[in-house]
């Protein structure tokens, strides 16, 4: 039951056929069993969580369930607040202290009556795309426990491959859904800046669902979507059919796809990663899709003046911390907040332009095509231990020139799983952008794609399966 999914969950509580206690029992053996080579998860409370499961068992037993989630095992990544919890944001550093209030995401959950399992993992102030955190322990990916699953949303991404439950929520400023979406061969939408309303709201800051498929990400915006007036980027309410995800294959045709192969910036695109994209794109144009290829749009320069600046803004966060505090920062990014110190005025204000000039590239490039389609990160995912690809903290980013233009042009993007390596059959990640504020249209061409990449392999299972 662990693996059901969100619409197979949701007809069979409504039949009287499953029962969102024995669900989420599953989903909490299925974690007991993995959890422990994993470490994806932090404040799992069994006993919430079934308290929960019988209170939804109930609701649908009167034929009165919440919403459309009611019963759904569900984790939410520790930098959403959910009422009386601490928030570490995945550092050491911080005092901890309950929650006020629910989050926006968390709060249309929770009035949906999804099942709230665990909070998931995350690196320091979820400024790294690895598990590697000074407050949590390593989160780990469970293709390879070598590896490390991405992040931000690290734990959320392990989570939903290993089978914790259908339905994970993380968050994504430069590819904190999308890379761990890749890595662990899971799929996710980083919806249009605003689609999902977050507390606190930064510029290219999004929540979004991490699934098995595309399926149980659109059913779960039918929810997450919903207004939130502490939002001040929250988009106008719009009454989107989010139902209306599942076409066919032959969607595809006669659409205009962008093909990108080389950001302009950052790592290289490693051979397996390029090669599983362009298979990508010729099942596209199989399916009557004109595909193009795409001159790169980003620089070097884009990159690392959107660097720079989240160095300083990082800086000065950790300047407002105590000494003892501060010494509890990952080293890493301590080295990268403290090497902004000399940094002028001019150099953040020219650093800063870098996040309007991004916007303005990706949306010009975009222009022409109905969507684009790219690696959702150069490489394959990087050792456990790692706080990022490089192991530098002065090239921290080198990994997020796919990703992060979309944050910046307030564009939707999806990850989908497009392949595997040769050598250990590591997940590899296709990424589909829209226009912005098409969050459906995405969901569609993923939903398409879907059903035409392929035979996928079995989802892992722990050592001792």
């Amino acid at each position: 039951m662990h693996s059901l999914g969100v619409a197979e969950l949701v007809r069979g509580y409504a039949q009287g056929e499953l029962s969102p206690v024995e669900v989420t029992q599953a989903v909490l053996d299925r974690i007991e069993r993995w959890d422990d080579a994993l470490q994806a998860t932090w404040l799992l409370r069994p006993e919430y969580a079934l308290d929960q499961a019988r209170a939804s068992e109930a609701r649908w037993r009167r034929g009165a369930p919440l919403g459309p989630l009611d019963g759904v095992p569900v984790s939410i990544k520790e930098n959403v607040a959910t009422r009386g919890d601490p928030m570490p944001a995945g550092t050491a550093a911080v005092d901890l202290k309950p929650a006020a209030q629910d989050a926006p995401p968390a709060a249309r959950l929770k009035e949906s009556g999804a099942v709230f399992v665990c909070k998931t993992t995350m690196p320091d102030y979820g400024m790294l795309s690895s598990g590697l955190s000074s407050f949590h322990r390593l989160a780990r990916n469970p293709w390879d426990l070598s590896r490390t699953p991405g992040g931000s949303s690290a734990g959320a991404g392990a989570a939903a491959a290993a089978g914790y439950g259908p339905l994970h929520l993380g968050t994504d400023i430069g590819g904190s859904l999308r890379l761990p979406a890749s890595w662990c061969g899971i799929f996710t939408l980083k919806p249009s800046l605003g689609r999902i309303p977050i507390d606190p709201p930064y510029m290219g800051r999004a929540a979004g669902p991490m699934t098995r498929s595309v399926s149980d990400a659109a059913l779960a915006m039918q929810v997450l979507a919903l207004p939130d007036a502490r939002d001040s980027m929250n988009l106008p309410p719009q009454d989107i059919a989010w139902s209306s995800f599942d076409v066919a294959p032959e969607h595809l045709r006669g659409l205009r796809i962008g093909l990108l192969l080389d950001a302009g910036c950052g790592l290289a695109v490693e051979p397996e990663v390029r090669a599983a994209v362009e298979q990508a794109a010729r099942r596209f144009e199989e399916a009557g899709a004109i595909v193009e290829p795409m001159q790169p749009f980003m620089s070097q320069a884009m990159l690392d003046g959107m660097d720079h600046f989240w160095r300083m803004r990082s800086l000065v966060d950790m300047k407002a911390l105590r000494a003892e505090q501060r010494a509890r920062v990952l080293p890493y990014i301590r080295q990268w907040a403290e090497s902004a110190h000399d940094f002028s005025g001019e150099h953040v204000f020219r650093a800063f332009s870098q996040f309007h000039a991004t916007r303005v590239a990706t949306v010009a490039a975009c222009a022409r095509y109905d969507y684009v389609i790219s690696p959702t990160a150069p490489n394959l995912p990087a050792a456990a231990e790692l706080p990022s690809p490089t192991n530098d903290p002065l090239r921290p980013l080198e990994h997020i020139g796919f990703t992060v233009p979309f944050n910046m042009s307030e564009q939707p993007a999806a990850s989908i799983n497009c392949g595997y390596s040769g050598d250990k059959g590591l997940p590899i990640g296709l990424q589909i952008a829209g226009h912005r504020f098409d969050d459906l249209g995405v969901l569609r061409v993923a939903r398409a794609f879907e059903q035409i990449r392929g035979a996928q392999r079995p989802w892992p299972e722990p050592a001792d399966a």
